[in-house]
């Protein structure tokens, strides 16, 4: 098996940046798929947010090689990210692809799910998930095709055609692949891909390290800190391909999302015991975090929502 230090040695920064517009110049990919452990491949999305040079790659599309067919996670922003990331697969191998995930109802994950369809390819995703892109996906693929323009052609919406509620188990090949919804984290319905023999974890939105995480409204932050410590850290994962940004270890991820989400809290906190309100908590200090991808657009909104949740617990 490749070291982890070998991974770590590939995976700087400078090869997914906010400043680098394309590195895969020959592909509508932001980057080509790399084999990180034996049969697991990735392909590193831009970690800045979605834009036509990038095509809306700015999330990881992997994908496991068993032996005895290929499992995908991630539909991908659109159907032309999709059928590159297909082309790729199929010039590594002839197994054909079984399976799609989708780790959450956004628009990275499923819009590409237009082009699996027509293959007939199974897609499975966590219920809530389904049920969000069910709710939302008009708005999502109309935001798509607004940046996306030409390569937004022949998107259509396809939902998941299986869901789950708390595990989806496959034994393909050489891997045991277990879909897991750890509980509430990042979005509604957001999953992770545990291979416990290769003691990996696909972690999607779960896990943030090299660009700031971003916190929605449905985003409830105690609830995702509970499930970090509670679930997704007794995984105990060796390998982390976190949803964005290359793969790590669980101290990476750890640093960049939990005890991130721990210090914005506690300084929101002092701001509120200080009578501080909300017009001046979008600017407590999170200058640790300032080198992060994605900080000055990110930074300010993340404040203003936990002081929002923090308010009403």
């Amino acid at each position: 098996m490749r070291s982890l230090a070998i991974v770590l040695a590939l995976a700087t920064p400078a090869w997914a940046s906010e400043d680098i517009a394309d590195q895969y110049p020959q592909s509508v990919l932001y980057s080509k798929p790399v084999e990180y452990i034996p049969g697991v491949y990735s392909a590193i999305g831009a970690t800045a947010p979605p834009t036509y040079e990038n095509s809306g790659h700015n999330n990881n599309l992997s994908f496991i090689v068993t032996g005895e067919g290929v499992i995908v996670i991630n539909g991908g922003a659109a159907y032309v990210l999709a059928e590159a990331l297909h082309q790729e697969i199929q010039a590594i191998t002839d197994q054909p692809v079984k399976l799609v995930f989708n780790e959450n109802g956004q628009g990275h994950a499923m819009l590409g799910n237009a082009y699996w369809s027509e293959l007939g390819v199974p897609i499975i995703a966590h219920s809530d998930a389904a049920a969000e892109f069910e709710e939302y996906g008009p708005q999502i693929l109309e935001g798509m095709q607004r940046y996306n323009q030409d390569k937004a052609e022949r998107t259509f919406l396809a939902g998941p055609t299986e869901t789950f509620e708390d595990e989806y188990v496959v034994e393909m090949g050489d891997f045991r692949i277990e879909a897991k919804f750890l509980g509430p984290a990042h979005s509604p319905g957001d999953i992770s891909i545990w291979l416990p023999n290769q003691s990996l974890v696909i972690a999607g939105d779960m896990a943030f390290h090299e660009r700031m995480l971003p916190i929605f409204q449905e985003t409830y932050t105690a609830d995702w800190l509970e499930t970090w410590d509670n679930e997704f850290e007794a995984l105990g994962a060796t390998y982390v391909i976190p949803g964005h940004g290359h793969p790590t270890n669980m101290d990476q991820v750890r640093r960049y999302t939990r005890d991130y989400l721990v210090y914005l809290r506690a300084k929101i906190q002092e701001h509120m015991d200080a009578g501080g309100d909300l017009a001046e908590a979008y600017y407590v200090d999170q200058s640790p975090y300032a080198h992060l991808d994605t900080f000055e657009e990110l930074a300010t909104k993340n404040a203003g929502r936990v002081f929002e949740q923090m308010e009403f617990e």
